[in-house]
This record gives structure tokens, C-alpha cells and sequence, in this order.
């Protein structure tokens, strides 16, 4: 029989079984009562080998984890300052823009006559970013007011903004002949000591405009073992729902929790149904190599004289890269997906990732400070003159979203990025276009270079 949609108490108690079965906890060695360490490729018996591995030195581990165990339990967003060691050289806005790697699938989703299969596409789409997603290094958080852009790929024009510093908040627009995506984020997380629960508290809408129908995603939350003692790994367990707002139509999607020897690792299984919550299509694959789909009859089995159809797979990777970058992540890095005329609010321009990019860990610390001494510094400036920060690109809407993990308060991409693009297109000069972008000085102050004024 077809699995039905809603999760419900059985899908995720078998997870919480699941996960029991495997992590054990750390005590006698080390001396710490209650540090779960669990080791996906593995079973019970290991928990204390698996803890001395990682990146961590054992000073700067036991250190981190003496400042870190006061905050068990809680939110910690935007809580702590985490040491660069563990950080990869992108902002989050940049993680943002991963998305659009696969984007090829929306061009068949906008041009396909078929609901499901569109859905299909769509689903796949919005999966295959967990390739990226698993990556153990943690992005800097955007200074309020920083930017990110992305042009030359796939004829989409990408613009992301910190439209929030307290909680972090970040907003985000794509758009090319097929397409429109508009996305407010925003995450709750909860320390767990040596693992994080992240809930992802934001709204993401996909417009194909063929069409014009709109569809919805809400995500799986996602979980980090290993975060301080031994070697960090991601999973995403639970349940994704894209929903067709248009006509009722939807995907609903099982993360499935890794299990004993990595059982089950990766596996995502569910179906796309129609609006009488029929099952349609059945979708299956794994969410780090590929997604495949089979028509189904009503009790969810595969129709007779069909045949299992890959519909997205992993591209190659770089071999053996430091962060583990996709060749997509390198040109997300790059300047050369950056518009003429990047703005100097741009995350590429920022001096701590530009120094971690180029492996100097201490620089990278130092110039991070620096960065968020000036933030400090610019609120303390606004809060004097009565101010509130405005965004630029983004408007804050009245609307508030209701998420399963809280409310949310969504930003409205207000369409005046697109001016701007259209005023440098048609205003460039010759001399403006040869210039250097890369020597621009990373600007998202407010009043200017706070540094300076104070």
C-alpha cells in the first residue's frame, strides 16, 4: 500500500528507535557523562575510538566543549562565536545560492503538460541541493545589510540579502525564462552537546511560468552529529512537502534516519499524490547520488509495463577537495558567476573568507573580529540616530508564515535589484567595464565605514 502522507507517530518513532540503536555515549575515556558520538559507518562498540577522531586538536576540543556545555539545550543561531577552524570559506547567502546548480530541472518542470511529472522535476530539484547540504564545514553568517549575486548560469539572475542580524534572517530571489523562486530564511536550532537540531523556519515558493502555478516547500530538519568529538556528519530525517498551492497536487517525501552500519543512509522513498491524496508517481533514490521515478496504481505500486526512470543524478566532484566543494561551489565562490559592477556588499569581498580561501586560518580569525566589531558598531550608530536598518532589495511584508517549527515574518523581494541591473546594462561605460571587481572593498555599512567614523 501506498505510504500515507503526514508522517504521524509511527515514521518518526521508528527514526528516534533508529537512531537509538546506534549512538552511545561517552564517559569513562573521556571523562565527559552524557556526550552522544555516534559513527554512521559503524555500531555501539566504537563510541569511544570514533570520539578521538575529527578535526579538532584535543586541546582546542576539550577547550571548545568546556565553553560550549552551558548552552546544552538551547537555541544557539546566534548565540556563540565559533572559531574559523571549522568554518569554509562561503557565507550563508552563497550556501543559498547552491540551489540553483540543477536548475536545468525547472526548465523541464516549466515545459512539461503533466502535473505529477512536473512535480517530479520539481521535487528533484529542491533534493538535489542536500548533496551540498552535507558538507561538514560551517558557512560564516552574513553581516546585516551583505549581499550575494550570481549571473552566468543557466540565465538566472540571483540576489540574496541579510535582511536580519537579531534573529538572523536572510532573503533570497532567482529568476530566468522559466522560473521565479523566492525564498525567506531563517533557522531554530537546538545544542544538544555534541550534536545540533536545526529547524529550518523559512518559506520557500517556486513559480513556473509557463503556467503560472506556485508551489510550496517545506523541508526535512536536519541534524549534525559529531560537532566537538568525533568526525561531524549530517543527516536530514523526516519529511519533505512540496505542494502545488495551484491545484492542490503534492509530493510528500521520507528522509530516511541512518541506521546501524549506515542502514538506510541517504534513502529518500515517497510519492507524488493528486489533489484526492491519490498517489500518482512514486519517487525513490538517494539524496547524495541520484533520484528516480515509476508510475504508480493507487495502492502505490508500480504500473505494469513501466519502468524505473532516473531523473536527476550527482554531478562529479572535485577529488579530494579541502571543503568538499562541487565544481558548482567553486564558481558559486568565484568571481566569475559575479556581475559587472558587483556590489560592494558582496560576500565574495569579504576579507575573512577571502583569507580562509587562501588557507591563512589566523588571518582569516583575525579579519572575522574585525568584521563583526564593525557590525557592533554600526548598531550602536543606528540605535544613537533612532534608526532601524531598512534592506535594500527586500521589503518586510505584513504577512507572518506558519511553519511547523514556529511563525515566520516574510520579506518580499521589491523588484528593485532588477532596476539596478537594468540601469548598469544600459549605462556601462567602456572604462567601468574593464574594471577590476575584485578590488572592491566589502561595504555593507549602513553609514559608510563605521571604522572610520568613530
Amino acid at each position: 500500500m501506498a505510504q500515507k502522507q503526514g508522517g504521524g507517530g509511527g515514521f518518526f518513532s521508528s527514526l528516534a528507535s533508529s537512531l537509538s540503536n546506534f549512538k552511545n555515549q561517552v564517559n569513562g575515556l573521556l571523562g565527559y557523562e552524557g556526550l552522544e558520538v555516534i559513527n554512521p559507518e559503524g555500531g555501539t562498540e566504537d563510541a569511544e575510538v570514533e570520539a578521538q577522531r575529527g578535526r579538532w586538536k584535543q586541546e582546542d576540543r576539550d577547550g571548545h566543549w568546556k565553553m560550549m556545555q552551558k548552552y546544552v539545550g538551547a537555541d544557539i543561531t546566534s548565540m556563540v562565536t565559533l572559531p574559523v577552524l571549522i568554518f569554509e570559506p562561503m557565507t550563508m547567502l552563497q550556501k543559498m545560492a547552491e540551489l540553483m546548480e540543477y536548475s536545468h530541472l525547472l526548465e523541464l518542470a516549466d515545459e512539461c503538460e503533466d502535473p505529477y511529472m512536473r512535480l517530479v522535476y520539481a521535487a528533484s530539484w529542491f533534493i538535489s541541493v542536500y548533496y551540498a547540504l552535507q558538507r561538514t564545514w560551517k558557512p560564516f553568517n552574513p553581516i546585516l545589510g551583505e549581499t550575494y549575486e550570481m549571473v552566468n548560469h543557466e540565465g538566472i539572475t540571483f540576489i540574496a540579502e541579510q535582511v536580519c542580524h537579531h534573529p538572523p534572517m536572510s532573503a533570497a530571489h532567482a529568476e530566468n525564462d522559466h522560473f521565479v523562486y523566492d525564498i525567506t530564511s531563517k533557522v531554530k536550532t537546538k545544542f544538544l552537546g555534541n550534536s545540533l537540531d536545526i529547524y529550518p523556519l523559512g518559506r520557500s515558493r517556486l513559480k513556473l511560468k509557463k503556467d503560472g502555478v506556485i508551489l510550496e516547500l517545506v523541508p526535512p530538519p536536519t541534524k549534525v552529529n559529531n560537532l566537538i568529538f568525533g568526525r561531524t556528519w549530517v543527516d536530514s530525517p523526516g519529511e519533505m512537502v512540496l505542494t502545488n498551492l495551484t491545484t492542490g497536487d503534492k509530493v510528500v517525501l521520507y528522509f530516511q534516519p541512518c541506521g546501524w552500519f549506515g542502514a538506510g543512509r541517504y534513502e529518500v522513498d515517497g510519492y507524488v499524490y493528486n489533489a484526492d491524496e491519490e498517489p500518482k508517481v512514486l519517487m525513490t533514490g538517494k539524496w547524495n547520488t541520484s533520484m528516480s521515478y515509476q508510475p504508480c496504481d493507487l495502492d502505490g505500486e508500480p504500473l505494469s509495463g513501466t519502468e524505473l526512470k532516473e531523473v536527476w543524478k550527482v554531478a562529479e566532484t572535485p577529488a579530494n577537495d579541502k571543503f568538499q566543494y562541487t565544481h558548482f561551489a567553486h564558481k558559486v565562490n568565484s568571481f566569475d558567476t559575479a556581475p559587472p559592477n558587483l556590489l560592494a556588499s558582496d560576500s565574495r569581498l569579504r576579507s575573512d573568507r577571502y583569507a580562509l580561501e587562501k588557507g591563512d586560518l589566523s588571518k582569516a580569525g583575525s579579519e572575522k573580529s574585525i568584521l563583526e566589531e564593525k557590525q557592533r558598531s554600526e548598531k550602536r550608530t543606528r540605535e544613537a540616530k533612532g534608526q532601524k536598518f531598512v534592506p535594500r532589495w527586500f521589503d518586510m511584508t505584513e504577512e507572518v508564515a506558519v511553519t511547523p517549527w514556529g511563525d515566520l515574518e516574510i520579506y518580499e523581494y521589491n523588484g528593485k535589484y532588477s532596476k539596478h541591473r537594468e540601469a548598469i546594462d544600459v549605462g556601462n561605460s567602456n572604462a567601468n567595464e574593464d574594471a577590476d571587481i575584485t578590488k572592491i572593498e566589502f561595504n555593507p555599512w549602513q553609514y559608510g565605514n563605521v571604522a572610520e567614523t568613530e
